[in-house]
């Protein structure tokens, strides 16, 4: 049972992040190419569906009933919201896969831990977290056979739905049922927030901010960098793959050399800063070699920085843990929405991302020195 909820929950982040939110990333030059958009329309874009990621998660922290409907209603969305997508209506169709995945990001986070402690396989919700990279690689591969295919914009969109329908329908009647997810004594409980608690809600939001930029221009960077050349595919199932491995493999022998040496915290703020280091080697060399170290960085302390801020988090506010994932979802989407409109007016007023980029390295920068006194 533990492994089909696990499995489940995974699937459901796979589809949720990888297809549902981060598909759009390699998808970019080709609706570029076919003049669907531009780089600052793709930007703007980008901000509704990390809205409707922002207003997902805080509807469902404060929910009180129907949270099983929200998670079945919003797998529905994100396959019809993918296909949907081959219609020349971005921006709506984006903001409602935002709504989808803020629920999926905390309802499948919920569910599932409330599940696997229950069962006494607590360290099984890893797995789980490996879906939103395991996603982002396999949305860039199915990118590269599409790619290899010469299809349009429009036809790869309706391939992800294709794709997001039947795992939806595979882990269908494994998702919770009604008075899975209710748990009021719990819900009911806010934490306050203390100094330390209030720097990670910033941290987080930073962070949000700090990764956003190059999750969703990273392939078309490499795209104007290198036009004439197949690498540009290749680039963002290099970040997923880094995303995947970094929080399992890496994850565990760092926390296994670290754990008497390194609080949490401390280990936060290392991986904040790789990922700064990542942003700066991408925008400040131009060969193929800064691009793929950047994307192993960046991509690579993706999972980490959330299960290392879910780990503080959890030690500060034990009695508060869905309360308090509510609130870090919501200040990442805050940091991701403020990202793209950011990347717009760099777009607008130069032509480039650079400047844009820059910043999200100095907010990954701060972050990290937010955190580094966390316990």
């Amino acid at each position: 049972m533990a492994i089909k909820v696990a499995l489940s929950g995974f699937l459901a982040l796979l589809v949720a992040m990888g297809i549902g939110r981060f598909a759009f990333t390699p998808q970019v030059p080709l609706m570029i190419a076919d003049g669907q958009l531009t780089l600052t329309s793709a930007a703007l874009v980008a901000a509704f569906n990390y809205l409707g990621y922002l207003l997902g998660a805080y509807d469902a922290m404060r929910a009180r009933r129907g949270m099983e409907k929200r998670l079945w209603l919003g797998g529905v969305d994100l396959v019809v919201g993918a296909a949907a997508s081959a219609l020349d209506t971005h921006a709506a169709l984006r903001f409602l896969i935002g709504w989808s995945s803020g629920w999926a990001m905390v309802l499948v986070a919920a569910w599932t831990n409330n599940q696997l402690l229950r069962l006494r396989r607590p360290a099984l919700s890893a797995a789980v977290f490996a879906g939103p990279g395991t996603g982002i690689f396999a949305s860039g591969m199915l990118a590269m056979l599409l790619h290899y295919c010469r299809v349009d914009a429009a036809t790869a969109w309706l391939v992800y739905g294709a794709v997001a329908a039947v795992l939806i329908a595979f882990i269908s009647r494994n998702l919770p049922r009604s008075g899975t997810l209710a748990h009021p004594a719990q819900t009911a409980r806010v934490a306050a927030l203390s100094l330390p608690l209030k720097k990670l809600l910033w941290s987080y939001y930073l962070a949000g901010f700090g990764y956003i930029l190059p999750a969703t221009f990273l392939s078309q960077m490499a795209a104007q960098r290198f036009p004439a050349s197949a690498f540009g595919q290749w680039v963002w199932p290099v970040f997923g793959a880094a995303s995947v491995g970094a929080a399992s493999v890496g994850g565990i022998v760092l926390g296994i050399l670290t754990r008497h040496r390194l609080s949490a915290g401390r280990r936060l703020a290392l991986t904040l800063w790789a990922q700064g280091v990542g942003v700066l080697l991408m925008i400040s060399l131009p060969g193929i070699g800064s691009l793929i170290v950047g994307a192993l960085l960046t991509g690579g302390g993706f999972l980490s920085v959330v299960q290392l801020t879910l780990e503080c988090s959890r030690r500060q506010a034990p009695d508060h843990l869905r309360h308090m994932a509510g609130l870090l979802t919501c200040g990442y989407a805050l940091g991701q929405l403020a990202g793209p409109m950011l990347s717009a007016l760099s777009s607008w007023w130069t032509g480039r991302l650079e400047p844009a980029l820059l910043a999200s390295m100095l907010a990954l920068a701060i972050a990290g020195l937010l955190v580094w006194r966390q316990p």
